[in-house]
């Protein structure tokens, strides 16, 4: 794994899986989004406040996340896809992606149904074989957390049933995103300010 080409402080933070050469591939092509992506990780404290904040459509993570990704010009991106099949148009639609530069893709999966790993996955996978993704990012969170949401008195929002590592990881095992480069980070305790 080349996850070695990650700076020691971010990689110190998070949990880290690569799949397809992801890392190579970012820091080789893609290194203004790379560098992007180790500010924004940088940048993000995850506090007791955050996780105990009701969210909406989104998290109050997910959006600081996306924040961070906003203040490097990055942008949610939706693709109008059609194929030609004998003079006939057939859509294609697919998801919008949470965070989109340059031909590198970031998805934010905090607290989400497991299902919206199986949307995202396939999103990458066929991104990628039309040629408009090159690597797709997922940032999630560790599923140690789960002691932590008890300790809190967290809601039964954050089931185990919910968006964490142990859920997307045999997802994409199995395949899910079928050749596309991918990188999974995870956040981790390294990441939360328990005094915050």
């Amino acid at each position: 794994m080349s996850v070695e080409r990650i700076p020691k402080d971010v990689r110190a933070r998070y949990r880290w899986k690569e799949w397809n050469h992801a890392v190579a591939i970012l820091t080789s092509d893609f290194s203004v989004e790379f560098d992007d992506i180790m500010y924004c990780l940088r940048e993000f404290t995850l506090t007791p406040a955050d996780i105990l904040t009701p969210g909406g459509r989104k998290s109050v993570i997910a959006e600081k996340i996306d924040g961070l990704f906003r203040s490097r010009n990055w942008a949610e991106k939706g693709f109008d896809i059609q194929i030609l099949v004998d003079g006939q148009s057939i859509p294609t639609p697919t998801h919008k992606i949470d965070n989109f530069k340059n031909r590198i893709g970031v998805e934010v999966e905090w607290n989400n149904k497991t299902e919206f790993y199986d949307r995202d996955l396939n999103n990458f996978r066929l991104l990628r074989e039309l040629r408009v993704l090159s690597v797709g990012v997922i940032i999630t969170r560790i599923s140690e957390f789960q002691q932590e949401f008890k300790r809190l008195g967290v809601p039964k929002k954050y089931g185990a049933s919910t968006t964490h590592w142990d859920k997307l990881i045999p997802k994409i095992e199995g395949g899910g995103s079928g050749g596309c480069p991918l990188l999974v980070v995870g956040i981790g305790f390294d990441c939360y300010d328990p005094d915050a």
